[in-house]
């Protein structure tokens, strides 16, 4: 048999020819101190430099690696900041603490109060009457420029005239005001008052005794918390409140000649002055007792607790002319 020749016995040798055999992996020394001293005597660096090469090269490769991420957080971000403050917006236009109702509001009647200087008439009040708005504030202002409570605002005066109102002292909850509020049931509590004041302190944002608006005292702003004491009930020790002071009776109410926030947090707005402000104007600028809190003597007294402390406050601001109201009724 004749021998096959080297070009027939593997044809896969011509179809893909071999590929040369790869060179061996070469082996690069590093080189020793000693065998370069150029490179350690110019390129020594210290701990501190190589540090800051590191964190440096760390910042640039998460600089140019995670940017999309932080990008995409900055951007959440930003949508929710917005869709808060669209929020706020949209909750301030529905809100119904701004609804013209707090300010815009029509009196349902009209009283008046006569007013003399020293004896001298100096005018009329007239004052409308938010029956709708506040109804127990409104009939109890009527009910005492009436006498339908067997109280009346006549002849009674004006106690108190600060820069930014004028406050009447209402009527006394003793003596015989009281006997007559009794001999007709009408009590001078003023928790229908508080209630109502509460409801219209939340429902209703920003001043609410403007210049001109007629409020009754419902509350004494200044007045301490109640202390704390131990007391003996049945064999056994309990904590009561002791109250301090005494709260108003329902019946003082104040004419503001402007704009009076400080006023929100003691008087409930049963009306506005609808005519006469220049008679309120002229109320108010009655001369009055100085105020002489700043003295270290009324600060030491006050302090120590001396009734005679409490009696010389009550006496700032007053009128030392006295204003009265003179006549007082409903305008039908």
């Amino acid at each position: 048999m004749l021998p096959t020749p080297k070009f027939l016995q593997s044809p896969s040798q011509f179809l893909h020819p071999p590929l040369p055999p790869s060179p061996p992996p070469q082996v690069h020394s590093i080189p020793t101190p000693t065998s370069s001293p150029i490179i350690k005597q110019c390129c020594k660096f210290s701990r501190r430099e190589l540090a800051i090469g590191s964190t440096s090269l760390l910042l640039l490769l998460l600089g140019s690696e995670n940017q999309e991420p932080f990008l995409l957080l900055s951007k959440a971000h930003a949508e929710e900041n917005m869709a808060d403050t669209t929020n706020i917006s949209e909750g301030k236009e529905e809100n119904p603490n701004t609804s013209p109702n707090c300010t815009n509001i029509k009196p349902t009647r009209k009283a008046f109060l006569d007013i003399s200087i020293d004896g001298e008439p100096v005018g009329r009040i007239i004052i409308g009457l938010y029956g709708e708005n506040a109804p127990a504030g409104a009939a109890r202002f009527s009910n005492l420029v009436t006498g339908a409570a067997g109280i009346s605002y006549r002849r009674k005066e004006f106690v108190k005239i600060m820069p930014n109102y004028v406050q009447h002292g209402g009527v006394r909850s003793y003596g015989v005001d009281a006997e007559l509020a009794k001999s007709t049931r009408s009590g001078l509590a003023a928790q229908n008052l508080t209630d109502e004041w509460q409801g219209l302190y939340d429902k209703c944002s920003g001043t609410k005794n403007l210049a001109g608006s007629v409020s009754i005292i419902v509350r004494d702003p200044s007045k301490p918390p109640p202390k704390l004491k131990l007391v003996a009930r049945k064999g056994k020790l309990e904590i009561d409140e002791e109250e301090v002071g005494t709260d108003p009776n329902g019946t003082e109410f104040v004419i503001a000649t402007k704009d009076t926030p400080e006023l929100d947090a003691s008087a409930l707005v049963v009306g506005r002055v609808l005519g006469g402000m220049e008679v309120v104007e002229r109320i108010g600028q009655v001369k009055t007792v100085n105020e002489n809190t700043a003295s270290p003597y009324f600060r030491v007294a006050k302090l120590i607790g001396d009734k005679r402390a409490v009696v010389a406050e009550r006496g700032f601001n007053r009128p030392y002319s006295k204003v009265v109201v003179t006549n007082c009724g409903l305008i039908e």
